[in-house]
């Protein structure tokens, strides 16, 4: 039984695509231990600056949880508003 040589034809393209993305993959992944790097490196990663962070997501939590859970639209209410 000989091979179609139209077989290793398009072997070779359905390949093409998959190489190219695995370069593309090593070519990112390879940058982003130096990203991470970067990151823990800027000033805003204090302590105190994480601290105000995460009280600013448990508000915006505890705001989306009572939002799920009445019948009423939050949007909608008079909220002080600080800038």
């Amino acid at each position: 039984m000989a091979l179609d040589p139209r077989w290793s034809l398009a072997l070779f393209r359905g390949a093409v695509p998959v190489a190219l993305g695995l370069l593309l993959w090593v070519a990112i992944a390879g940058g982003e231990q130096e990203r991470q790097h970067t990151v823990k490196a800027q000033p805003e990663g204090d302590a105190a600056n994480l601290a105000q962070r995460r009280r600013h997501n448990e508000l915006i939590m505890a705001a989306l949880r009572e939002a799920a859970q009445t019948e009423d639209n939050v949007t909608q209410r008079q909220v002080p508003w600080r800038k």
